[in-house]
């Protein structure tokens, strides 16, 4: 995919450079769709695209007195893109790798002798009954659907802020609810896939 450049790009360069706000606005405001479309056929992420769209530009801002002497902004922006993506790309699958693995091992330390997932998945599932509706449909679809924040929010009409919140409270609840019953530090760890 080629970013395609704005007509007056040397002087919007020059205007950032020393330090126009105005002139950063239309900057970003040129570039930053072609930009996440961009991104995001890298990282099929829109909560990912947004994130690496805005630290792109914020080191642009920090980096701005350079911008005159680049041959080629566009290649620049393009450059500095991917390999952000990239690099938030490795972050995301080494914390998934982290995470996986310091599951495993909480498992293996914490299944007790006698231990019957049946009892575990009880408990799991009283904690999930006393969930609000709303807080219930988003754990079901993220947990037994897999489905990621913005696919939540799309199904339930609802924003991707509002899906992740209705998450981290219902995670809440049910982990407060867990920590109340003995015999239940596996939950914990169930709670984290």
């Amino acid at each position: 995919m080629s970013i395609r450049s704005v007509h007056n790009e040397s002087a919007l360069l020059e205007q950032v450079a020393q330090g126009e706000p105005e002139a950063f606005a239309a900057l970003f405001y040129a570039y930053h769709q072609q930009l996440a479309e961009y991104i995001y056929l890298l990282t099929d992420s829109l909560e990912m695209t947004q994130d690496i769209v805005q630290d792109v530009f914020i080191k642009i801002w920090t980096k701005r007195e350079t911008l005159p002497s680049l041959n080629s902004f566009t290649h620049y922006l393009f450059i500095l893109s991917r390999n952000h993506a990239f690099n938030c790309l490795r972050q995301r699958v080494n914390e998934q790798a982290r995470q996986q693995q310091w599951a495993r091992q909480v498992e293996q330390e914490a299944i007790p002798s006698g231990y019957r997932e049946d009892d575990y998945r009880a408990i799991l599932d009283a904690a999930v009954a006393k969930l609000p509706p709303q807080q219930q449909k988003v754990y079901f679809l993220s947990r037994h659907k897999r489905l990621k924040h913005e696919e939540i929010a799309i199904q339930l009409g609802i924003s991707t802020e509002t899906a992740k919140k209705h998450m981290k409270l219902a995670l809440r609840s049910i982990t407060q609810y867990v920590r109340n019953h003995p015999d239940a530090a596996l939950l914990v760890v169930l709670l984290l896939h």
